[in-house]
């Protein structure tokens, strides 16, 4: 029977890529759940990367710890695309996240909430905390890394970096991501950034010590908003909202379209559960990603992964376009061509869409032995 196991496992932060104070030592404690059995080959690990504010619960119901469900509960469990049964996957909380990982809310070592002084990470820093992460767990190789969105990001570094340090990487999916942050979508993080920074609850980062409800809620809820528009597409906002105001509440008189109350209530739902902090801090993370750094641009690097690669495009998508995962598929030498999946969900399609996602990524596992 496959169950989800939470975890914790100490990491150390290398010298390196410009991450914690430009290549400095941060002490980092990664939360992980885990589903399936690691088999006596130890050849059936896969590895399950999350999108900016999901987190380890990738799969089961709510309980202690995570009050939701798992986000890819149709995607990964006993007879599932990913099936438990088969593989032994895990899933990790990011590195500078909120759910259990070290992050901007925990504390540092002198006991203090790190605050405004949690420095800036990196996709690369992220993916060494969880290469130490795969060391702790005595794995020496994935039969799949998979991600989408932000969890696409570390999917490719891992494709780089796993290799280097000594862990395989077999095969990769890379769903609804880019190999290198474009202008458009820092253009759309800087509205967010500056939506929680402008909140004077903020107080600079360092609010930790503020009563109950006193934190930066409403700029969390605003970035949220600015954020949630790119997730999803404007066929699908205009045929489910159209221009109806919402409730009893009139436009012409200070009130909202149904629009807006839809974009308020996904922006309040995150501010419950979501902290400001590591919301700027893992966007400014995305920002820095460009997996042809210091590897002689993108192709370059692209033609670098040896890795069988699966890479799955949305095509209403307008925060990740569909020719940013094109550019992936044709750069990775073993890739598959370019999966289109059709929705009008746009970007979150990868959320939703799983009667088309689930059978590409089933048949590109295949049999046990095709990706042994």
């Amino acid at each position: 029977m496959a169950r989800g196991r939470p975890g914790r496992a100490a990491a150390v932060r290398r010298p390196g890529d410009a991450g914690p104070g430009g290549g400095g030592r941060l002490p980092v404690t990664l939360a992980y759940e885990t589903w399936g059995e690691l088999n006596e080959a130890r050849d059936n690990a896969v590895l399950v990367l999350h999108a900016l504010t999901a987190d380890s619960h990738v799969t089961g119901d709510a309980g202690d710890g995570h009050p939701t469900a798992g986000w890819w509960s149709e995607m990964v469990g006993p007879g599932r695309p990913i099936d438990t049964d088969r593989w032994f996957v895990v899933a990790p909380n990011v590195l500078g996240g909120c759910q259990g990982s070290t992050g901007p809310a925990s504390n540092a070592p002198d006991g203090q909430p790190w605050g405004s002084r949690f420095p800036v990470v990196t996709v690369r820093d992220q993916v060494t905390a969880e290469i130490d992460l795969a060391r702790e767990l005595g794995i020496g190789s994935w039969a799949l890394v998979v991600g989408a969105s932000m969890g696409g990001l570390r999917v490719l570094e891992w494709a780089l970096m796993g290799p280097e340090a000594g862990i395989g990487v077999d095969a990769v999916t890379v769903i609804a991501s880019t190999a290198q942050s474009s202008a458009d979508q820092i253009a759309w993080a800087h509205s967010q950034l500056l939506a929680i920074r402008a909140d004077p609850r903020f107080r600079g980062g360092d609010y930790y010590d503020a009563e109950d409800g006193d934190g930066p809620h409403v700029g969390l809820s605003i970035a949220r908003s600015i954020a949630h528009t790119t997730y999803r597409s404007a066929l699908e906002l205009n045929e489910r909202f159209g221009r109806v105001p919402q409730g009893g509440e009139d436009p012409l008189h200070g009130g909202r379209y149904a629009v807006q109350s839809y974009l308020d209530h996904h922006g309040d739902k995150l501010a419950r559960r979501f902290d400001a902090g590591t919301y700027v801090r893992l966007t400014e993370s995305m920002l820095t990603h460009d997996l042809g750094r210091d590897r002689g641009g993108v192709e370059t690097a692209l033609g670098q992964i040896t890795a069988r690669a699966l890479v799955v495009a949305v095509d209403s998508d307008r925060l990740f376009l569909p020719a940013e995962s094109a550019r992936i598929q044709r750069g990775i030498p073993d890739a598959e061509p370019l999966h289109l999946m059709h929705s009008d969900h746009g970007h979150d399609g990868f959320l939703i869409d799983f009667d088309q996602l689930g059978p590409i990524v089933a048949e590109f596992l295949g049999t046990p032995d095709r990706v042994s």
